[in-house]
């Protein structure tokens, strides 16, 4: 078996794996200023991003769940990986080729972890269908492509391959590749069967699901055969790589295109995804084989940087029949989910993309998205339009059926608004009967919702520091700190650690004396003690190999993560480039320690006998009047004249 992976291979991934990019795969950063990334944090649900990365540092810490780390941590957290793992899923993305302690280079590690070659199992296989795709028994496939308007080089742009009609083809093919029955069945690829694994897609058109990061994670496939007694589309079961609740099928192609135009298309299915994208909708993507839910929210709420209201789109395209209606109609009841407006836009006639386009081009699908309406619109309309509007007692009717539907708006100004249209679509003309009855059945929503409310914790309870964190998990209040962190003194000596791990050289020698017990704060004394054991400011490197050495050194997670929390924590000054700050943030913490050591220095005195021990009285006099000079010298030059 592998030994470890060699420390310098793992420098060397850390160093070439920028984790701006690597992150910047599952959710979307901004500029936060000072060369600072900003976006929702990926492991908490949040409205306003507080998930900070400093990509000089290499590291990041969200302020909000207290996560933090630098890019092989992210990738472990994310991906749910050993540390191993994801080394070696960063060094397959830079093309480094490591080597462990046993040995030189080697191939692809025997031992390497379950996921890893599971990933490799899907690459195998995506390639393999790719090739059938050509194969004369495909010909079924192509044509079903080609109906739909797709030629060869949209079938290859998207992955599309084809499953033969055999036994045992892919699970021969992985075989032949080195790869163990039981990972193919563990991925999904392949089921059990009487003699032996045996494919589970076969006389299918393959559609690889790939995960934001582009590995292929699972397949979707279509029945292409009259006697196939399976299901229309059969999608990857469950499995270590593929869970449907979670991912979105083409959002690894319109990731970029969704931050860019704050716009997302959800669409039903695969051949509606690549319809969209080749009619010029890019940001289109769709569920796989289970309906839109939360996981789907957390997703495009990262990809959005979903946090302004009504600047971002996320529109839904459901065919035009009942079924598609009822489905606009159960995002209604995730719509306030989202902070960005949320729209739905439906085909009249009952096309789906794929066919508007087949039929009208790719014009009438872009006109399709542009055409969209307010799904809060969609849903009054929809409850609306059931009842016959030419009696008073249809129209009663149907203010019954859409007053409950504006009563669960959220917002207040928007849900007297969307009273006020809903007097003119039923035509009643009377607008103060319309809004008392949606006030009387928002007002009943409301106290329902109070009296159903438990005591359960909602949010997340403060931490020892003062910010938001997870409890102790047994409901107990958390301990507070022995410190206050408000403390104008505390803050001073974290805006000085912030320095010693963000910009080390600005500090110098000057702070390597400042010893550990000169901080009030014991964690600020834990991270100045790892300062020192990594030889001190002085002995810093660039940034991100500071960092790096900085958490390695770290006794334990709440050294490492306090570390980490002040490497990505903007520093106070107004100048940054000034060292000025530095220089009195010192002053005050060295003028602190003198005071402390003077005052201690003092009360030795008054316990001496001159007249027993004049020598040590003497040697101990001529200590206070050195250190009473340096704290003088010390106001001068770093406070000022007090």
């Amino acid at each position: 078996m592998a030994g470890r992976i060699r420390n310098e291979d793992i420098a060397l991934v850390r160093e070439r794996s920028s984790i701006a990019d690597v992150i910047g795969e599952y959710l979307q950063l901004r500029s936060a200023g000072g060369g600072n990334l900003k976006g929702l944090c990926p492991f908490h649900d949040e409205k306003s991003p507080s998930f900070n990365v400093t990509p000089s540092r290499g590291l990041y810490f969200c302020f909000g769940c207290e996560a933090g780390g630098d890019v092989i941590k992210f990738v472990q957290e994310i991906e749910h990986l050993s540390f191993s793992e994801a080394v070696e899923r960063l060094a397959a993305q830079v093309g480094i080729q490591l080597r462990y302690e046993d040995g030189g280079g080697r191939g692809p590690r025997q031992d390497t972890g379950q996921r890893a070659r599971l990933l490799e199992a899907h690459k195998a296989a995506a390639e393999f269908y790719v090739e059938q795709l050509a194969s004369p028994e495909a010909v079924i496939g192509r044509t079903f492509l080609s109906e739909r308007g797709f030629e060869a080089a949209d079938a290859a742009h998207f992955g599309v391959g084809f499953a033969p009609r055999e036994w045992e083809g892919l699970v021969r093919h992985l075989r032949g590749r080195g790869f163990a029955d039981r990972d193919i069945i563990a991925g999904g690829l392949a089921k059990e069967g009487r003699r032996g694994p045996m494919d589970r897609f076969r006389g299918r058109l393959m559609w690889p699901i790939r995960d934001l990061s582009g590995d292929v994670i699972g397949f979707g496939a279509r029945k292409l055969y009259e006697d196939d007694d399976g299901p229309k589309y059969l999608n990857t079961p469950e499995s270590p790589l593929f869970h449907k609740s979670s991912v979105l099928y083409g959002a690894d192609l319109a990731k970029k295109e969704i931050a860019r135009r704050r716009q997302a298309v959800v669409v039903e299915g695969y051949t509606d995804v690549m319809a969209c994208h080749l009619s010029g909708v890019q940001t289109a993507i769709a569920t796989c084989g289970t309906a839109f839910g939360d996981d789907h929210i957390k997703i495009l709420r990262r990809l959005l940087m979903d946090q302004d209201e009504f600047r971002g789109e996320v529109i839904f395209t459901f065919d035009g029949d009942s079924a598609g209606q009822k489905a606009a109609l159960r995002a209604f009841a995730d719509e306030q989910k989202f902070v960005t407006q949320t729209f739905v836009a439906v085909q009249p006639d009952g096309l789906d993309p794929c066919d508007l386009r087949i039929r009208n081009g790719d014009a009438a699908v872009r006109d399709l998205v542009a055409s969209r309406l307010p799904l809060f619109e969609f849903a009054v309309r929809s409850a609306i339009q059931q009842h016959d509007l030419d009696t008073a007692e249809g129209r009663l009717a149907a203010l019954d059926a859409a007053a409950p539907v504006v009563a669960s708006i959220k917002d207040r100004a928007l849900r007297q608004m969307y009273a006020v249209s809903l007097d003119r679509w039923l035509g009643i003309m009377d607008e103060q009967f319309v809004l008392r009855r949606v006030r009387e059945l928002a007002n009943r929503r409301h106290a329902q919702a109070r009296n159903g409310r438990g005591n359960g914790r909602n949010g997340a309870m403060p931490n020892g520091n003062g910010n938001g964190g997870p409890g102790n998990g047994n409901g107990a209040a958390p301990q507070r700190p022995a410190y206050d962190p408000n403390d104008p003194e505390v803050q001073r000596e974290r805006e000085l650690l912030k320095l010693a791990v963000q910009r080390p050289a600005m500090l110098g020698p000057v702070f390597d004396e400042v010893p550990a017990g000169a901080f009030i704060a014991p964690p600020h004394a834990a991270v100045r003690a790892v300062i020192a054991e990594a030889g001190g400011v002085t002995a810093a490197g660039n940034a991100s190999e500071w960092a790096v050495t900085l958490l390695e050194r770290a006794p334990n997670d709440q050294v490492r993560d306090l570390i980490t929390m002040l490497g990505v924590e903007p520093v106070r000054s107004a100048q940054e480039s000034d060292d000025r700050y530095a220089v009195e943030l010192l002053a005050r913490i060295q003028e602190r320690q003198l005071t402390r050591m003077i005052a201690d220095a003092k009360s030795k005195l008054q316990r001496l006998n001159p007249v027993e021990d004049p020598e040590q009285y003497n040697r101990l006099f001529g200590d206070l009047v050195a250190l009473e000079q340096q704290r003088r010298v010390l106001r001068e030059r770093g406070l000022g004249s007090q």
